[in-house]
């Protein structure tokens, strides 16, 4: 057998459904965001686009990296927020099509990440997400384990103890500590 097919060892299926690759969590940003701010944080933490909320914490947009180009080139980015280029779209899927179809979907309107929607207490916002990176991933991955951080069974922290650390973060920063 060639060392390039991927065979599972285990009984596991392999991911083969939106949900099976997702990432739970979304990086968001209010509309005043300073451009500066969100390029150096999509720059620490490695990531492609954030999703604008509203006043009210809907999704509004997304605001990725070549939005933040496009915003460079003009050479007034200094006193940009987010708002002034982001998207006003928020490109969506389910989590239960077949990963084929959302490449497919991801190809024909020329976008690298999708996002899985929540509504609660009538507001609609990014719970998930899906990119070319994750099917990147899925394409190379050599076992199970290389994906054990994404879809909807991964390892991840409770959300109190996420919020627990933005909200400490947030205190560290403003001094509050």
């Amino acid at each position: 057998m060639s060392s390039y097919l991927h065979v599972s060892k285990d009984n596991h299926t392999p991911p083969t459904l939106v949900r099976d690759l997702m990432s739970i969590g979304v990086l968001t940003c209010s509309l005043d965001t300073p451009v500066i701010e969100l390029t150096r944080i999509l720059l620490k933490e490695n990531l492609e686009e954030a999703v604008v909320l509203d006043e009210l914490g809907h999704a509004a947009g997304v605001v990725g990296r070549d939005d933040l180009i496009r915003a460079y080139s003009t050479g007034d980015y200094a006193d940009m927020v987010v708002e002034q280029v982001m998207r006003d779209d928020v490109p969506q899927i389910p989590p239960d099509i077949p990963l084929t179809a959302a490449a497919q979907i991801m190809q024909d309107q020329g976008i690298r990440i999708l996002y899985l929607t929540h509504h609660a207490g009538g507001i609609k916002y990014p719970a998930a997400m899906l990119s070319y990176e994750h099917m990147l991933r899925h394409m190379a991955m050599e076992n199970e384990a290389d994906l054990g951080d994404l879809g909807i069974e991964a390892d991840r922290e409770l959300p109190l103890e996420s919020y627990a650390k933005r909200r400490d973060s947030a205190r560290s920063r403003a001094g509050l500590s």
